[in-house]
């Protein structure tokens, strides 16, 4: 019987953070779940993130208390049921004259540290970047700031990891779907979609969750119902740039605009920066930085950087648009983070869930209530509530054991350079020999395509629904900020070859 002849309990449109989260979510709760994704999973917004699980320190300026205590609750939580993928990060916040007075700065980070319940990470504390190690590659006209705990989290790979989570539990996953009509027919919706191959195929199920994120908008337009909130399309930008510091702190930098720019270690030999916040008026399909934004990030960073830096120095720029809530603010800074679940059930008919808003901290939080909202619907929601303690695949070991659990796959594959072990250790925690198998040499992982094996390419392909290079270089891993031109044109033929052979999906 094909999965077209039966009527899913629910079909989620979007694999971005929100959609997995709640496919995730309804699947454990015994739901027969169908998610349709038009690219590749988290090939949006969601692998276009600065890449921290965070309360939003700057938030507290807008009043949204609420949103940071979530925020912040969720952090720890999201930690415990990732610890591969997510980890602390000290933040260190150079105090700046002329801008936010020494007392609000301390006063927001005591909020910040009491509001959420925070538990396993340190508290802030006031630090002479003299004499701290954040402080050598700073202008030396900052003295004083401050030392604050955050998270940093793989964010494309916790999408995956979601998803796959969802899938182990029963929900089929259909990416590189794309949905083309969406109407109700008798007490279920219909989907029309089409294929990456241009082949066609319907599905029925009785509820349907638009998790589309920017594209909300477009999804409601093509089931016919009309928006219950205006959205806001808000660009953030980013760039990677060379390695500009040797320590593992990142920064929080206040810019005379009165926003925020991060500058993270990342990848080891790299420096992340952002964020730009601009509305995007342009296609969803073709989303980068533009130039005056790039110079934007490296101006900021050249304010408070003794290594100055240039459009030129910038090895990979990324950005991706947050569908925030339009509540009128004229500032993009000023649109809200939070989120809202719209729930259109006419008469009794057919049930569509609407996103809007939200940021990747808050997902599993709101992928809970979504799947209550639809509750009184789906029969099969009536089960609890699960998410905040089962762990995501690969994370079933102690919150801060990531280091250990590097130097036992050092010590069981010899062959692997520590940095090599540490990027697997952190991409696929305690699932990593489920394709590292039992080799003893590197010739026995197969081809090698500059740092990256046949073995975990095959395992991507069958585990984790990767079909192209990008997928693998910048979704799978980020090895494209390392791997050569010709490897990158080996790896496409490889996985074009590999294509062939993968059972085709319904």
């Amino acid at each position: 019987m094909s999965i077209t002849d039966v009527p899913f309990d629910l079909a989620i449109i979007g694999g971005g953070i929100n959609g997995c989260g709640i496919a995730r979510d309804a699947a454990g709760r015994g739901a027969r779940v169908l998610l349709l994704e038009q690219g590749d999973l988290a090939s949006g917004t969601s692998s276009a993130s600065t890449k921290l699980i965070h309360g939003g320190l700057r938030y507290l300026e807008h009043y949204e208390f609420g949103l940071v205590r979530e925020s912040l609750k969720e952090r720890e939580r999201l930690w415990r049921i990732a610890p591969h993928i997510i980890s602390p990060l000290r933040f260190v916040l150079p105090h700046r004259s002329g801008l936010r007075p020494r007392w609000l700065l301390r006063a927001g980070l005591w909020v910040y540290d009491h509001l959420g319940g925070r538990h396993l990470m340190p508290g802030t504390r006031s630090v002479d970047l003299r004499h701290h190690p954040a402080g050598a590659a700073l202008e030396p006209g900052f003295v004083r700031g401050w030392e604050y705990s955050d998270g940093w989290v793989d964010d494309s790979r916790l999408v995956i990891l979601t998803a796959r989570d969802a899938a182990n539990r029963g929900a089929t996953i259909l990416t590189r779907h794309r949905v083309i009509g969406a109407a109700r027919v008798a007490d279920c919706w219909r989907l029309d979609v089409e294929r990456a191959d241009g082949s066609r195929a319907n599905f029925h199920a009785r509820a349907l969750v638009n998790a589309a994120g920017p594209a909300v908008l477009d999804v409601l337009s093509l089931a016919g119902v009309h928006p219950a909130h205006r959205v806001r399309r808000i660009r953030g930008s980013h760039i990677v740039v060379p390695r500009l510091f040797d320590h593992g702190f990142a920064y929080c930098f206040q810019l005379a605009d009165h926003r925020i720019v991060f500058a993270i270690p990342y990848e080891r030999d790299f420096t992340l920066i952002g964020t730009t916040e601009q509305d995007h008026e342009g296609p969803l399909d073709r989303v980068a930085p533009t130039r005056v934004e790039i110079e934007y990030l490296c101006s900021g960073a050249n304010e408070y950087f003794r290594g100055k830096i240039s459009a030129a120095d910038v090895v990979w720029s990324f950005a991706g648009v947050r569908p925030l809530i339009d509540t009128g603010d004229g500032r993009p800074e000023a649109a809200s983070r939070g989120y809202r679940i719209d729930l259109d059930a006419p008469g009794g008919m057919a049930p569509l869930l609407s996103i809007f808003g939200g940021k990747i901290t808050t997902y599993r939080r709101l992928a809970e209530e979504a799947v209550d909202r639809l509750a009184p619907t789906i029969a099969q929601f009536e089960q609890p509530r699960w998410t905040a303690l089962e762990a995501l695949p690969g994370g079933d070991f102690a919150v801060q054991g990531l280091d250990a659990l590097a130097t036992a796959l050092t010590a069981r594959y010899p062959f692997l350079e520590a940095f090599e072990a540490r990027r697997i250790a952190a991409a696929y925690g305690t699932l990593a020999p489920s394709w590292l198998g039992n080799a003893r040499t590197r010739g026995e992982l197969g081809q090698d395509f500059g740092g990256l094996s046949a073995a975990e390419v095959d395992f991507c392909m069958t585990r984790e629904w990767a079909r192209t290079a990008d997928d693998m270089l910048w979704r799978r891993t980020k090895l494209g900020l390392r791997i050569t031109e010709p490897a990158r044109a080996d790896l496409h033929h490889y996985m074009t070859a590999q294509c062939v052979r993968l059972p085709a999906e319904s």
